[in-house]
């Protein structure tokens, strides 16, 4: 099985490549379209500025090559941000993919950014196989995707939102697999076993 992360200039990609391996999977980092649209898992993760991101993606036409991708494709925080509507970080429009807005968190008692352990309610969901609800995940975030119909886990920070996101071959999580310990790496198996 070929495996790509999709290399950007906003790509946590070092620890994902050693969360892969914690696994027992290889991957390949490239932005070559062929090697991405001929793999059979793409992962697109994501840490950084939503419009900068965006820019980068359209300047390389990788914006094009995401939304083409017939295989299972998993966005990581910035990366799931980026495969909805439109992100209110600097008015950015993304992908399009899901159908829903990326708000900033307005909290006046709860420090911004969201960073660290936070439980995850989880919809029964392939993804989640596993998983027990309520699992903690590591998160680092200060913008989040509103409750949708494509939501199949949520958390809260002093709001409800989503924190993982399913529609045909697409899927992201707010939270980074690869930190979330046993949660997170049943998670990446789980997405390589789709």
């Amino acid at each position: 099985m070929k495996t790509v992360i999709v290399k950007y200039n906003a790509g946590n990609i070092q620890s994902v490549l050693f969360a892969l391996e914690r696994i027992g999977m290889q991957a390949v980092v490239t932005d070559d379209k062929e090697a991405i649209l001929s793999a059979d898992k793409i992962i697109f993760p994501g840490v950084g500025e939503a419009s900068t991101a965006m820019h980068y993606l359209k300047e390389r036409n990788l914006d094009q090559v995401i939304r083409a991708a017939r295989q299972p494709l998993l966005g990581i925080c910035l990366g799931m941000q980026l495969l909805c509507n439109h992100s209110e970080e600097n008015d950015t429009q993304c992908l399009g993919l899901f159908d829903v807005q990326v708000k900033r968190f307005t909290s006046t008692t709860l420090k911004i950014p969201q960073i660290g352990w936070n439980n995850t309610r989880v919809k029964h969901h392939p993804l989640f196989k596993g998983v027990a609800d309520n699992s903690y995940c590591y998160f680092v975030h200060s913008y989040y995707a509103e409750l949708n119909n494509d939501t199949i886990a949520t958390a809260n920070y002093e709001v409800d939102f989503s924190c993982a996101l399913a529609k045909d071959n697409f899927y992201g999580v707010q939270f980074h697999p690869e930190k979330s310990a046993d949660a997170g790496e049943q998670i990446l198996k789980n997405f390589l076993a789709l």
